[in-house]
């Protein structure tokens, strides 16, 4: 009997190890919230359009979106994989490890990035495909060098990082309008928070990989805190006008004010404590912002979308 059932046992634990290696490699996690963010797009361009929201035009967009995420997210783990080798928190990934060959994640990264963005091409339109395949290589070819050149990374990479709403309403619409700089604006600014919360975390991780971000570049993290106020002050009236463009209604409105309000002030308690970066405390602040941000965009389109359905 564990004659059979050995065997048995052993395969399954090797297939949940390559699924979670491919979920690595393909940073499931922001793929996830790069395809949430996709769908609030793709919403509210069908509504735009007069279309039903949930559609094939839906799948094939979210499936399109999430190869080209996945496959630019593998890619990018394959031109830093001797930089994860060096920071603890990426040390474990599939290619520093060796329990994935370089070519296997390139080709991996490769098939799902041009195939992410010519199915987006051939399923909806050309705009999509295009935008998705530039949003790609300005995060791989400018992005990602940067990282170990100069903390102007951070404000680089929020520029394809803030394109995943965007595309999901091009996907439904097949142009650009003023609604898709909304979208795009919010997930921008919400950007800077958000990564300087990690690299405030993450400094000795980053130092010991020679990422250059503005933690670690300047550690007494006065610019880093002038960024996170600044960036989330302004992220709250950006948040406020979907409900001016008729994107979403009053219950949105303070809602979205409820939301940027405490994330500023989650933002602040870290900025004010005028601490080293390093110390205990300044890390566990770190953490909770972090954890706001994680929070704070998913509610807010979650909340957006909820409010234009009930109007």
């Amino acid at each position: 009997m564990s004659a059979v059932t050995q065997p048995l046992n052993f395969s399954r634990s090797a297939f949940a190890m390559l699924a979670r290696d491919y979920a690595e490699l393909t940073k499931m996690r922001v793929t996830t919230l790069v395809v949430l963010t996709a769908w609030c797009g793709y919403y509210f361009g069908s509504l735009k359009s007069g279309f039903p929201s949930l559609s094939w035009g839906l799948f094939h967009a979210l499936l399109g979106i999430g190869l080209v995420s996945g496959g630019t997210a593998a890619l990018n783990e394959v031109m830093e994989h001797d930089v994860d080798g060096h920071m603890r928190r990426t040390a474990q990934r599939p290619l520093p490890t060796g329990r994935m060959s370089l070519r296997h994640g390139t080709i991996i990264g490769l098939l799902m990035t041009v195939g992410g963005a010519l199915y987006l091409d051939l399923t909806l339109n050309p705009l999509t495909g295009t935008l998705a395949l530039l949003t790609a290589f300005v995060y791989l070819a400018a992005y990602t060098p940067l990282k170990k050149v100069h903390p102007v990374c951070t404000f680089v990479g929020a520029f394809p990082g803030a394109m995943p709403g965007v595309l999901g309403w091009t996907a439904a619409r097949g142009r650009l309008e003023w609604e898709t700089l909304v979208l795009f604006a919010i997930v921008f600014f919400w950007q800077f928070p958000h990564f300087f919360s990690i690299a405030w975390l993450y400094r000795d991780d980053y130092a010991s990989g020679q990422i250059r971000m503005l933690p670690v570049v300047e550690p007494d993290g006065k610019s880093t805190s002038v960024r996170i106020i600044l960036y989330s002050l302004l992220l709250i009236p950006v948040s406020l006008a979907p409900s001016f463009l008729g994107m979403a209604g009053r219950i949105y409105l303070v809602g979205a004010l409820l939301l940027g309000v405490t994330l500023l002030y989650v933002g602040s308690r870290l900025t004010l404590l005028r601490a080293p970066l390093s110390a205990p405390r300044s890390k566990q602040r770190a953490r909770q912002l972090l954890q706001a941000t994680v929070l704070y965009l998913p509610l807010l389109f979650v909340l957006m979308m909820l409010n234009r359905i009930s109007s």
